[in-house]
């Protein structure tokens, strides 16, 4: 009985062992590959993976250099065109009883613009332009939007650059009303104008765009444009900057070649965008 006992125990004993050491081979099987690379090396490799995936989402999400449109984003050119109409001698008359909210009808959005323009006008839009630049009354009439000011400072803080890129019909007249209006945050924002060609079919801002690029050593993925106009956007991405589209009042949808630009409705909620991107 004792030497069956023991040989049983043996077997047992055999077996245990047999199996212990399978389950080590098996867990040995497991973590060869981690012996393989060795744990330090593993872990220096899933470092460096970890940087290196950071530093590439750093990469493809900083931006540094904001350009600001003016009209329509900043000040409020159609409270100018508003009170141009109803106020200037030789439209008063037409316009005396014109309501805010139908400002689209007196001046058709043109779908390349995407937002109100006295050219657009079927008649008169010529004359009327004329006459709008030749009156400093009215076109210097464009108050800034709520909390332009506080905004602008807050993103300056922040270490972003900012420069304006205003299109005028004159630019040294535009650039003093655009010291005037911004005097606020002159200190830091640049003033930029650009003198446009023929009405929608020039690259004048493509161009301006570009020599603000080289003039002050900016890369065109760290700068994003921030204007209403949609064919402004389109000068954005020829020199490879970002854009967003700022949806002020009687802005008309973007063009579905546009559709991955965001769209905001004013400077806040692009600095709320500008945070998300980081």
């Amino acid at each position: 009985m004792r030497r069956r006992r023991q040989s049983l125990f043996r077997v047992k004993g055999f077996r245990r062992r047999r199996n212990f050491r399978q389950g080590q081979n098996h867990r040995r099987d497991r973590i060869r590959p981690v012996r393989a690379f060795g744990v330090k090396g593993l872990r220096r490799g899933r470092r460096r993976f970890i940087l290196s995936s950071v530093q590439q989402k750093t990469e493809k999400a900083v931006i540094k250099n904001i350009f600001w449109d003016v009209d329509g984003v900043l000040a409020n050119i159609n409270y100018a065109y508003y009170d141009f109409l109803t106020r200037h001698p030789n439209y008063k008359n037409d316009y005396a009883g014109l309501k805010w909210d139908d400002l689209p009808k007196v001046l058709p959005v043109s779908p390349k613009y995407g937002a109100l323009e006295l050219k657009t006008h079927p008649t008169k839009g010529v004359q009327m332009d004329r006459d709008f630049c030749a009156s400093p009354e009215f076109f210097n009439n464009r108050p800034l939007y709520p909390r332009v000011v506080e905004t602008l400072r807050d993103l300056n803080e922040k270490g972003y650059r900012q420069f304006t890129l205003s299109a005028t019909f004159d630019v040294e007249t535009k650039k003093k009303l655009l010291n005037v209006l911004l005097k606020d945050v002159t200190d830091f924002l640049t003033i930029e104008c650009v003198q446009h060609g023929k009405f929608m079919h020039d690259t004048a801002k493509e161009d301006m765009l570009r020599q603000c690029l080289e003039k002050y050593g900016l890369k065109a993925d760290e700068t994003v444009l921030a204007d209403d106009r949609i064919y402004n956007l389109y000068a954005a991405k020829a020199v490879g900057a970002k854009c967003v589209r700022i949806r002020s009042e009687f802005t008309t949808d973007s063009p579905a070649d546009l559709q991955d630009v965001p769209e905001v409705r004013d400077v806040v909620e692009f600095k709320q965008w500008l945070e998300q991107q980081k």
